[in-house]
């Protein structure tokens, strides 16, 4: 058996051969080929090994990559194929804890996160780690990615030894097992952590600032209490709990990345109060080897105790908001998972069964109660009601569902009860694959950040040299208190200077972004789409699906003589039951509403952009446009073709019908534009977008729809190369182009874009071409895309602001530059503020986007 798994992380080719090396050291597995370029491993397997052994291979070897499955490769995927079906992990009881469409479910717990942390920053761009220490480059705290799909189990409220995957009864009491409490993710868990080292070091902080300052109090009455050395010794004895517990890992990060050689803002602040600390230390010990200017009227030599822990706490306190932040710029996210339901009601013939979410199967029958969340995705087969979608589409009205009708995982009933048939279960729900999308952009990089990255880069050591200048500059003009002012201001230099605002500005707002679109029903792929829809000022979209409702129904199916032909109809409807497009399936639903029975059809082809062949009962038969007639060759007869001309300008689409070489009818269908078309175009017109229809259709149905429209620009008969032609046309003068569509033979273009669009009522090759996906379906989705790449990459440069802002006025001042002047210098206390505010005007800003309107 073959299976192909999605694996994030690997960069080189000695990433590949690592990989493939180790998980051909599995017995079951007889060859693994990585590809790089893909993020993607093809495994071929003796017998069926599960995802959570893979990755804890990989862990074992020392490979820090994340391997999941390809949710949208079912042919490869272990929960879809028929193989893996009878040993997959999502369908066996046995190894139901296991299951690989839901990760890591062991906790027993409902978990948000899935053991898998990534660098807030992407020093390294989508590589993982399985720990929350610190990033290696820029030892930031990592973030827990969210699992796409909760994992829960039961316990006994009188036994809590008892953990089961399924609800029950207790096996000793015989009481009903209730879910199990859902534990803290790592980030709330980091976040404690940190709140509670600041609780102790506020608590040593706070008495060595105040002794340090009792010379600033009237009369000094400190010093009637205790001599300055004394005190000393106090503030020495005060400090150790905050260097070496509450803030030790600063330090442990400022050596990891002096070692490392990657420079960051660990490196500034562990140089900057590790000196002013050991100079302390050595003051105490040694005040013997220190000139006079660095001692006080009492023969002391002045300590910095107050200004290292000061500057430590500020420090710590940044790290406890940007914790804080990143478990709110996630809330989207979380947001989602509280909508995944944990129980179902399965249809038997013995009657309603309450199962596990877990335990569906495709093609169970669930029954779902009034108010009651729908539990995956699937069919109503039988009842009807309303259904409250606003979580998935942004849209507060309920939609009415009847027979037929598609429901979605999370989404809410409305008053009446129905019964639903399971087709998409796990993490192949809208829902799941929403939270994939929605972590995999958070995750991502905008092109915008390459700009802080390469600043970041060289501005470590052109502070350290900086800081170097300021003492000697000091030390050699400062006059007799130079050495003490070039040591302080070089302090001073180092702190203010820290990056980590610098840092933060893109990727939070990024996540921001993301999660807010998410909401409302745009789902952003990756960073560069954002970025991309900021500029966009070309919208080039397809018409059937995209413009339409993309819901065509069969008007007449009509002779040579203008008939009403069942016969016809019987040929065309048997041609393309088994085609997936739009207008096949309305031909085939007309055959079925009027019981036309169907024929097998042979030598079926698709002509991508011009319709359909094949043979039916001895008969070749071709339903098409105009170029497909003249690619077979077939006679058109001049009658007919006025009448479909006719037709077409009424603004139908209408395919001829060829016999054996000759055509002898047509087929209309109309395909109603949807409501929200007209005033979506007009907004984007407004906002500066030049919107173009590229369509398959005939010029006539075409213009028609572009008048109504007002759309000055459109194209005909468009093949899938035409389109792609006319976006390079366009990219090629300069245009940032957006793609809109739907369908399989939008794909090429929505590729080639450099914003590809889909609708999430499209295909799912569409899906995966586009870079954003409108839940809805509508173009009113791409004005709330566009206003939000607009006011996202606003965020991210009014970010950057106030991240440059703060070190380019606050280095001159820490350097002294302005003291000749105006007597101005920055105590280190004051520039670790500063800095800590740097950092917490770049979160709140962020923030900010979590309410802004989109509309």
């Amino acid at each position: 058996m073959k299976h192909t798994y999605k694996i994030s992380g690997m960069t080189c080719t000695g990433c590949k051969t690592n990989v493939e090396s180790a998980l051909n050291n599995l017995k079951e597995i007889t060859k693994v080929t990585a590809d790089v370029k893909k993020e993607e491993v093809i495994i071929e397997m003796i017998s069926h090994v599960l995802l959570e052994k893979l990755q804890e291979t990989l862990l074992k070897a020392g490979l820090h990559y994340t391997i999941t499955m390809k949710t949208n490769d079912e042919k490869t995927s272990c929960c879809t194929t028929k193989t893996a079906e009878k040993t997959s992990c999502c369908d066996s009881e046995k190894e139901e804890k296991l299951s690989c469409c839901s990760s890591d479910s062991s906790s027993a717990i409902v978990k948000d996160g899935n053991g898998i942390f990534y660098c807030p920053m992407h020093c390294e761009g989508d590589k993982t780690y399985t720990s929350q220490v610190g990033c290696p480059v820029c030892g930031m705290d990592l973030v827990e990615q969210l699992q796409a799909v909760q994992t829960v189990q039961y316990t006994c409220p009188m036994h809590p030894e008892v953990i089961k995957d399924e609800m029950g009864s207790c096996p000793i009491c015989g009481m009903d097992l209730v879910p199990m409490e859902p534990s803290e993710s790592e980030e709330d868990k980091t976040y404690q952590k940190l709140l509670s080292k600041m609780k102790i070091a506020t608590l040593f902080t706070g008495p060595i600032f105040i002794i340090a300052m009792g010379e600033l109090i009237p009369g000094n009455p400190f010093a009637k209490i205790f001599s300055q050395q004394t005190w000393n010794w106090i503030q020495l004895v005060l400090s150790l709990p905050v260097v070496f517990y509450a803030c030790w890992m600063f330090f442990e990060r400022a050596w990891k990345s002096i070692v490392t050689m990657n420079l960051n803002m660990f490196t500034l602040i562990g140089i900057g109060t590790g000196v002013a600390w050991l100079f302390s230390i050595v003051a105490m010990f040694f005040p013997d080897v220190f000139p006079d200017q660095f001692k006080t009227e009492a023969g002391t030599v002045y300590v910095y105790f107050e200004a290292t822990t000061v500057i430590l706490t500020l420090v710590l306190l940044g790290q406890l908001l940007e914790a804080r932040a990143h478990s709110q710029t996630s809330g989207a996210i979380k947001e989602l998972l509280k909508l995944a339901p944990t129980e179902a009601t399965l249809v038997t013939p013995e009657g309603d069964k309450t199962i596990s979410i877990h335990s569906i199967k495709k093609g169970d029958l669930l029954r779902v109660k009034p108010g009651g969340k729908i539990p995956v995705d699937g069919k109503i087969t039988e009842g009807y009601s309303n259904v409250d979608e606003s979580m998935i589409t942004g849209e507060p009205i309920p939609v009415d569902k009847n027979v037929g009708d598609a429901v979605s995982s999370g989404t809410i009933n409305g008053t009446k009860s129905f019964v639903m048939s399971a087709e998409k279960v796990g993490s192949e729900t809208l829902l799941s694959q929403i939270i994939q999308m929605v972590n995999n952009a958070s995750r991502s990089k905008a092109p915008i950040q390459k700009l802080a990255d390469k600043i970041s880069k060289y501005f470590v050591p052109i502070v350290i040299v900086v800081a170097i200048i300021t003492f000697f500059a000091w030390y050699i003009f400062g006059g007799e208190y130079g050495l003490e002012f070039g040591f302080v201001n070089a302090i001073a230099v180092l702190i203010i200077a820290c990056p980590c605002a610098l840092g933060l500005a893109t990727p939070m707002s990024v996540m921001v972004g993301v999660g807010k679109g998410a909401l409302n029903g745009v789902l952003i792929k990756n960073a560069e789409a954002l970025e991309n829809l900021n500029k966009v000022d070309v919208l080039i979209t397809d018409k059937t699906g995209t413009i339409t409702e993309g819901k065509p129904s069969v008007e007449k199916v009509v002779n040579i003589k203008n008939e009403n032909d069942a016969g016809l109809l019987k040929l065309i409807a048997s041609l393309n039951k088994y085609s997936e497009h739009p207008l096949a399936e309305a031909i085939v639903k007309k055959a079925e509403e009027l019981n036309v029975s169907l024929s097998d059809s042979d030598n079926f082809e698709a002509v991508m952009g011009k319709g359909v062949t094949g043979t039916i009962d001895g008969k070749d038969v071709a339903v098409g446009n105009n170029k497909l007639m003249k690619q077979i060759n077939a006679t058109l007869p001049t009658a007919l073709n006025e009448k479909v001309i006719e037709e077409q300008k009424q603004g139908k689409t209408v395919s001829y019908i060829s016999v054996n070489g000759t055509v002898e009818g047509y087929v209309t269908i109309t395909d109603a534009i949807k409501a929200t078309s007209k005033e979506a175009i007009a907004t984007l017109q407004k906002n500066g977008v030049e919107v173009i229809m590229l369509t398959g259709d005939n010029a006539r149905t075409a213009k028609s729809v572009a008048d109504e429209l007002n759309l000055a620009s459109f194209q005909a008969e468009c093949l899938p190369e035409d389109k792609l032609k006319v976006i390079e046309k366009l990219q090629e003068e300069g245009k940032v182009v957006a793609m809109a569509g739907d369908g399989i033979n939008d794909a090429p273009a929505l590729a080639q874009s450099d914003v590809g669009i889909a609708m999430g009522t499209g295909t799912d090759v569409a899906i995966e071409s586009s870079e954003v996906t409108l839940v809805k379906g509508d173009l009113m989705g791409i004005v709330k895309a566009k206003n939000l790449g607009t006011k996202v990459m606003r965020n991210i440069k009014q970010n950057l602001f106030f991240a440059f802002i703060y070190n380019v006025l606050g280095i001159p001042v820490a350097a002294g530059l302005l003291y000749p002047v105006f007597g101005l210098l920055l105590s280190p206390m004051i520039a670790a503020a500063a800095m800590s505010f740097s950092s917490f005007s770049v979160i709140v800003n962020s923030l900010r986007l979590r309410g802004v309107e989109l509309d």
